[in-house]
């Protein structure tokens, strides 16, 4: 299990959570820190071995973990506010790489080798926020012209576009792609896209939601001004379970950390913009009166922006045999 953060001062920090199988020993163990960009890092993603984060530089970065390095770049011409990889079922090596930037286009990319497919413009204004369906053959993404956009993966264009009357700030397809989660300031919203998207809850945070991220059974996890962690129940709107305090700042980032070899329960991790990264057993949250404690942390003492991390093992070789591939990122 691996984590990537990304802070205001540049800064890119890796870490593996070594998971034995008694939960109350997890430790977070850093791969690398180093300024990675010339300015504020605001996204990050990682699939296995490969992590990107893209900054208020125009670029974005790549990363080998299993090397602990940064192996090349790619170079676009706004900010990059988004980032997703797009990795098959089957494969552990992430297949596109898709990316939203703050001139409304959205880049779509391989990954074996990093090359540039295709950029289309979605958006009339700034892109906030994407999620790539589970399919991976469509990208939803949110920008400040108050529009939603759908874009069509395999034919590379724009197929959707749905003025909302409202900014939304995040976005996120739940596990199965049949809706759609819309964060707006201190609300959330939960669609459905059967025909069209439609509206079939709304709920609100105490205060803005700054970072979510989806659970399994319908479950979506928020963090933000409130500097709790929330698990809300997206089929009636409530709270199911929450680790209040779980942070002495904003939450600026929440991963799923879903455990394929099923030993032990999936666990969230989360990070603060005063710098540290929490890793939680979710059942802290159900029904406990006692203060929850993380199951592991690290403080980086930078002001964290981002959070993004992935469950898929990795060896050293694959990543390897696919860089020497990728003459392009260089």
């Amino acid at each position: 299990m691996s984590l990537i953060a990304g802070s205001y001062d540049h800064f890119i920090w890796g870490y593996k959570l070594k998971s034995p199988k008694d939960l109350q020993n997890l430790d977070l163990i850093p791969l690398f820190s180093f300024p990675s960009h010339l300015s504020t890092i605001k996204c990050a993603d990682v699939s296995g071995s490969v992590a990107v984060s893209g900054g208020s530089d125009d670029t974005i970065k790549i990363y080998d973990l299993s090397t602990c390095s940064e192996i090349g770049s790619l170079h676009e011409s706004a900010t990059i506010n988004s980032l997703a990889f797009y990795t098959p079922p089957s494969l552990s090596f992430p297949h596109n790489l898709i990316s939203a930037a703050d001139n409304g286009s959205v880049s779509i990319y391989h990954t074996d080798p990093f090359v540039h497919l295709k950029t289309v413009k979605v958006h009339r204004k700034g892109i906030n926020s994407l999620s790539i369906h589970p399919s991976g053959g469509l990208v939803c993404s949110v920008g400040r012209d108050e529009c939603l956009a759908m874009v069509d993966l395999e034919r590379g264009r724009r197929s959707f576009y749905y003025s909302l009357g409202k900014e939304v700030s995040i976005v996120k397809f739940n596990e199965t792609g049949k809706t759609l989660y819309m964060v707006m300031d201190e609300k959330v919203s939960v669609l459905e896209l059967e025909y069209c998207p439609r509206t079939v809850l709304e709920f609100n945070n105490a205060k803005r939601v700054l970072c979510a991220a989806p659970g399994e059974g319908g479950i979506l996890f928020t963090g933000g001004e409130d500097k709790n962690i929330t698990a809300w129940d997206t089929k009636s709107g409530k709270i199911a379970y929450r680790i209040d305090d779980a942070h002495s700042a904003r939450v600026k980032g929440i991963v799923v950390l879903y455990n394929n070899d099923g030993e032990y329960p999936y666990l969230v991790a989360s990070a603060s913009s005063n710098g540290n990264i929490r890793v939680w057993d979710v059942r802290m949250g159900m029904g406990g009166k006692e203060k929850s404690n993380p199951l592991a942390m690290a403080n980086t003492k930078s002001r964290l922006t981002c959070l993004a991390g992935s469950s898929i093992k990795y060896g050293k070789f694959c990543f390897k045999r696919k860089r020497r591939r990728n003459g392009a990122a260089e």
